[in-house]
């Protein structure tokens, strides 16, 4: 991380929280003593290896008395109001950096088959965020003549939450009749394919991706797979799941020529249980036979396309 304004405010914008307050000491110039010095002169005590944990992420202030005094370090570091305190997700004073992030809403709520997935994720990784921030995603998935989802392609850029982070957990769910044991993973970019697992009654494939470092807390990665199927019956929508907060987010699904719908409607739910909001019309693009919606900051839930043949 750098310690230039800019790079000050974009952390403030993105997160995560511990992240934000080491940049926001270094551009600021101020050791911890310092700090500790000007909180106690506002009434507020807390100490300064409180606040170290705090900047490595070892801890994350959420009591009342720690978020007073977060509120607090904004005016120390002349930050605006609720910029450091709205990065943080619920949880106790203790609790593990990456353990929760804002608005998070569990795996379990987001998709049918995630308790399949949370097995298959056994002994691969930890299920959550992984220590990643999601910065950019793109899904570019690809309808073939037979209706049938034949793949997708998919783009990250991605800021590491702490150390050591080196790999990533990519889910694939096929429609009804897919043949999971035939979904084929392919590492496009700055990855390679690690172990695949897959479960046959909900269709479900989990694909472990190396990245080719290790990095470092606030460095970001771009990487890239993909999921060759083709193996289901005629679809009619693409969904993605969000468990956490994100940046930007854009799908973009594209038709065979020979397989046209007559209508296509972007639509967001909460959860998987949830009613569906209110459907936008997406128009299909002329020779390049496409549509797409652009998210630019995702929030947890559920964003599709869906569309109809007749």
């Amino acid at each position: 991380m750098g310690h230039t304004e800019a790079d000050l405010a974009q952390v403030l914008t993105t997160g995560p929280f511990h992240l934000a307050l080491r940049a926001a000491l270094a551009t600021r110039g101020l050791p911890l003593q310092r700090v500790q010095h000007h909180l106690a002169h506002r009434g507020i005590k807390v100490g300064v290896t409180s606040l170290s944990y705090w900047q490595q992420g070892a801890r994350r202030p959420q009591r009342p008395e720690s978020l007073r005094a977060v509120r607090a370090l904004e005016d120390v570091l002349e930050l605006p109001a609720q910029s450091l305190v709205r990065l943080l997700g619920p949880g106790t004073d203790s609790a593990p950096a990456g353990a929760h992030r804002p608005g998070a809403r569990s795996y379990r709520s987001l998709a049918e088959a995630a308790g399949t997935a949370e097995r298959l994720f056994a002994g691969l990784t930890p299920p959550g965020d992984g220590g990643l921030h999601t910065v950019g995603h793109q899904d570019r998935v690809r309808i073939d003549a037979d209706r049938r989802l034949a793949g997708r392609d998919s783009h990250h850029v991605v800021r590491a939450q702490r150390d050591g982070v080196d790999r990533y957990l990519a889910v694939h769910q096929g429609d009804p009749g897919c043949d999971p044991a035939r979904v084929r993973v392919s590492a496009l970019e700055n990855c390679r394919t690690g172990r695949v697992r897959w479960d046959t009654d909900t269709r479900v494939v989990v694909a472990e991706l190396l990245f080719d470092t290790r990095l470092r807390a606030g460095e970001t990665y771009v990487f890239g797979y993909g999921f060759e199927d083709g193996t289901g019956g005629p679809g009619s929508e693409y969904v993605r799941g969000f468990g956490f907060a994100g940046g930007q987010y854009l799908l973009q699904v594209r038709f065979d020529e020979g397989a046209l719908p007559v209508r296509c409607h972007r639509f967001a739910h909460a959860t998987t249980g949830a009613p569906r909001g209110a459907r936008t019309r997406l128009a299909l693009s002329g020779r390049h036979r496409t549509v797409h919606l652009v998210e630019q900051g995702v929030r947890p839930g559920i964003l599709g396309i869906d569309w109809d043949w007749d």
